[in-house]
């Protein structure tokens, strides 16, 4: 099991729908417009779909959609690739709010959340297959992927050969085309170099001469400088450290009476310290330092080379050094890419290498639509299509990102005829019937624990809608399954049923709907229904515990049947009249 429980609040016309359920296959009826989609519709919204304002019930400032998985082991990874950890206990708890701008907001364990990382998570947990899946099967690129689906095809691999060579093949166009504006680039770039080179400009050079420069113009005010706060701290009489020692000692006279004073005595005795290595540094410096013009010349001339060539090149000053290694990697690049002979080479090279991995793809391709049409085919005997045949087509294509074939489907409804595309096939019921076929084909491999139905069964009856819901119970076995039907036949092979019915609350005249799960009488009950029998009428109510007895003995055994008002309650949800 994976899917344990949903729960929605003010979602489109859900008031509120609070509902477990259970393994196996399990079906929803109710009449048209009841609300039974609507499941489908939150459980997408809650997987990431996107979102907007008509989610929100009218009159409401936020819808919420809750959904309660089994923790299965394939989505730990990415449990722990987004810092989430899983709840042994809770499991795993998908939400989804979105207020009345069409704004959302996502958790995944209660940690917020991005609908991509629903996505990747619900990819994992459920299939779902709509009502109108056949028409996927009128576009290439979703038959080629539901057939590498099928065949656990890695095409993936073409990528990075095809955007390798993909590469390669415009560097190649680009180097036989710009032959002469590459030449002009180069000149360019030599004389910029050239120009640079003579200069050679260091990094952090140019602060460097800007301190230095600064300091000589100004070396004669900051030797006077020195030498006052040398007159200052050590004149005699009156200089600093005249008197920090007349200060010490004036407390040392009377320390032997406030025993205090040598606290302060000591911090003076600290400060002459201070001061004394202060003087010798002031004195070192006016022994080292001197004006000295041609140093400053010099600098001058450096610091004008530098602006000159700054204000030639457009550029900051400080910004040469970095230029200057930019534009020699420029350079050498440049000459390399000159080497059309090379790049042609690499080009074929990597043409060689994608070329060999689409062969692999397609070889694996070829396989996989072998099996896949002998699966089809054998499903499309069950389904009332007796004598068809489903082949998969390969042509060649231009070389792409996803390979070298052009696939389609082609199917022949019936014994005698020629299959052809499928996107060709008039008849709406047969279209249904190999969506149909290929949906249960298909879910049989994946990997998702929950499949969802919605309404796939479309379009048939009579003994094929029996078999359909055969194969739906005999999925149930393994998976959990959930389908939106009108069709007794299938309803009667569910494992349980649930009800979706609406009507008026006298209090407020709103439309109230309730879900609930039925019981033996109430699974006869609504079979009835759904075969146009009046209520309560005998013959229709017969039919339909016969119906049930023959679906629920073609179940396996080993699944468990218990009712869900074992787990818990109905639920309900409401809706405003138009």
């Amino acid at each position: 099991m994976a899917l344990r429980r949903i729960t929605l609040r003010d979602f489109v016309i859900v008031q509120t729908l609070d509902l477990d359920l259970a393994d196996g296959f399990t079906v929803l009826t109710g009449e048209t417009g009841a609300g039974k989609s609507i499941l489908i519709d939150a459980l997408q919204l809650v997987m990431g779909a996107r979102a907007d304002a008509h989610a929100v019930r009218e009159g409401c400032t936020r819808a919420d959609i809750t959904a309660q998985f089994d923790t299965i082991a394939p989505v730990l990874p990415l449990l722990d690739a987004y810092g989430i950890e899983p709840d042994s206990e809770s499991g795993l708890l998908l939400r989804r709010s979105i207020d009345s701008q069409g704004k959302s907001r996502a958790w995944i364990n209660g940690t917020p959340a991005t609908a991509t990382q629903l996505r990747e998570l619900g990819s994992l947990l459920v299939d779902i297959h709509g009502q109108h899946a056949w028409q996927s099967l009128m576009h290439p690129a979703s038959i080629r992927l539901l057939l590498d689906a099928y065949g656990r095809i890695p095409a993936e691999a073409l990528q990075v050969p095809w955007a390798q060579w993909h590469a390669l093949q415009a560097q190649l166009e680009a180097a036989q085309s710009g032959l002469a504006r590459r030449e002009e680039e180069r000149e360019r770039l030599q004389w910029q170099v050239a120009e640079l080179d003579r200069l050679a400009p260091q990094p952090g050079e140019w602060d460097t001469l800007n301190a230095e420069h600064q300091r000589l113009s100004h070396a004669q005010q900051l030797l006077e400088s020195a030498r006052q706060a040398i007159d200052l701290l050590d004149a005699e009489e009156v200089g600093v450290q005249h008197g920090l020692r007349r200060a010490a000692q004036t407390l040392a006279d009377h320390a032997s009476i406030e025993p205090r004073f040598q606290e302060w005595i000591e911090l003076l005795e600290s400060s002459q310290t201070q001061l004394q290595e202060t003087l010798r540094g002031l004195g070192g410096y006016l022994d080292r330092v001197e004006w000295d013009p041609e140093q400053l010349a010099q600098l001058d001339q450096r610091l004008g080379s530098w602006l000159s060539l700054a204000r030639r090149l457009r550029l900051a000053p400080e910004s040469l050094p970095s230029t200057w290694q930019d534009w020699k990697q420029a350079l050498q690049a440049l000459e390399d890419d000159i080497d059309v002979a090379a790049l042609e080479t690499r080009v074929t090279q990597a043409r060689e290498a994608y070329l060999l991995e689409a062969e692999h793809i397609s070889q694996l391709r070829r396989k996989a639509g072998a099996q896949l049409a002998v699966a089809i085919t054998a499903a499309m005997q069950e389904l009332g299509m007796e004598g068809g045949r489903f082949e998969v087509s390969f042509l060649p294509a231009p070389p792409s990102a996803t390979g070298t074939d052009t696939i389609d489907f082609l199917v022949s409804g019936h014994s005698g005829s020629s299959p052809r595309p499928i996107a060709k096939v008039a008849s709406g019921g047969e279209l249904s019937r190999i969506s149909l076929a290929i949906a249960v084909t298909t879910s049989k491999l994946g990997q998702a624990p929950t499949l969802i139905f919605d309404e796939v069964d479309a379009g048939v009856g009579g003994i094929v809608a029996h078999t359909v819901g055969r194969m739906m119970r005999q999925l149930g076995q393994d998976r959990q399954v959930l389908a939106v039907t009108h069709l007794p036949q299938v309803a009667a092979s569910a494992h349980h049923h649930l009800r979706v019915s609406k009507a008026i609350d006298p209090q407020d005249h709103a439309t109230v709907s309730h879900t609930e799960p039925l019981d033996d009488a109430g699974r006869a009950a609504e079979l009835a229904r759904m075969l146009g029998g009046e209520p309560g009428a005998a013959t229709p109510l017969a039919h339909a515990r016969e119906m049930l007895k023959t679906g629920q003995a073609t179940g396996d055994e080993s699944v468990q049947t218990e009712l869900f008002t074992s787990r818990g309650r109905s639920a309900s949800f409401r809706t405003r009249p138009s």
